[in-house]
Order: structure tokens, then sequence, then C-alpha cells
């Protein structure tokens, strides 16, 4: 998402470089990579950290946001949403087919369009990505590890009521009464995805492989 804000430590660092190399040693080629976790747990900062990491060791790699794949734009979501109801917030709000077609774009070395939502503006904006160009693709979001065909997911494991100072400072939206009952939502719906995760991001930031417990 453009004006998206991110708060990089060294703990994104540390964990994308543990991430980078766990991938790696897949020898999987061009991999869909999926990363999920609840608002202001790291999604994007992980995913950039990883995409530099990955870089630095001479793979492209594209991180596309499925914020940017809401049926519903950015200024009518709040309004839609207390319209439907909090039980109307959750996967089935993303355009699921759409989110399929760019990682079949990805697979197919294809040139795709995707959706980018501009934070500023609000606005949906169009991006054009050559694939032909990119070694593997990350995708971040609440829901991302629900993704059909995902090679790796992970699964940030810090809930909402551990993220509020990261949620303040990134001020992305206000937090009322209303946000805290869609963050709560969004907790109920991202936790039962755990069991997808092949890996997760602990509330420490290291990195364990699921079930490993």
């Amino acid at each position: 998402m453009l004006g998206d804000v991110l708060l990089i430590e060294d703990k994104h660092r540390q964990a994308a470089k543990a991430l980078a190399e766990k991938i790696l040693q897949t020898g999987k080629t061009r991999p869909v990579i999926a990363i999920s976790g609840e608002s202001g747990s790291g999604k994007s900062e992980l995913s950039h950290c990883l995409a530099r990491e990955l870089k630095d060791q001479g793979i492209r790699a594209k991180v596309i946001h499925s914020d940017n794949y809401y049926f519903v734009p950015p200024e009518e979501r709040n309004d839609w949403r207390k319209a439907h109801g909090p039980e109307s917030i959750g996967p089935e709000e993303y355009d699921w087919d759409a989110i399929h077609r760019t990682v079949s774009d990805f697979r197919e070395k294809s040139v795709s369009e995707m959706p980018c939502i501009d934070l500023v503006t609000d606005q949906v904006d169009t991006l054009k990505t050559d694939f032909s160009q990119i070694g593997m693709l990350v995708i971040d979001g609440l829901y991302a590890i629900a993704t059909d065909h995902a090679d790796i997911r992970v699964l940030i494991d810090i809930t909402y009521h551990e993220t509020k100072k990261a949620q303040l400072l990134r001020g992305k939206e206000k937090v009322n009464e209303w946000r805290m009952t869609v963050l709560e939502q969004e907790h109920r719906r991202v936790s039962p995805l755990r069991e997808k995760a092949d890996w997760i991001v602990d509330g420490s930031y290291r990195l364990q492989q699921a079930g490993s417990n």
C-alpha cells in the first residue's frame, strides 16, 4: 500500500534473515510466501525486510499486500462494516479471485495488473508488474496464509492486545470503540489460521517451526 508507515526494528531484520534461510533451504523455485498476523504485529515490516534480505542474496522478491484486495475501498469500509455488523469482518471481505489471479500471473511469469491502495488519498490505483523479472512472491495481510497454492505460510503470533503501541505510532486508523470492535473480530478470524502455518514468529520475534512447541 502506498503511504504505509513502516516501523522497522532489528527484530524484524533478524526474523527476516532467519526466514530467508529457511526458504532457501527448501530449494523451491520461485516460491510464494504468505505472511499473516493481526494489526500492528509487523507483517509489512517483516515482508519488507525479507525482500531486502533476499535482494542482498541476488533474488528479486515482490511484496504484495492483500489489504489492497478488499472488495470495499477504504473510505467506504467502516460504514459498510457498521451497516453489516462486526460478523461481516473477515476473509470474505477480500477478492480472493483477484489475489489468486496475481499468484497465477507470477507462476506464469507474465505481466500483471494489481490494485494498490494509496493510504493518503484512499484511492485505488493500478500497479503493473512484470513477473518474469521476479524470483519470489511475498503476500502479507491478515488472512494471507489462506491464499491458495502458497508454498510457505508464516504466522506472526502476536495479538492486537500486544500491539497497541505500534498501532498508535502508525496511526492508520483512530483507536476508538469501533476500532477495538474491528480488532477483536479480526483476532477471532485470524486465530484459527494458525493451523495452516508452517512457521511461527513468536512474541519475541523468534522464528519457530509450527508444532515445535
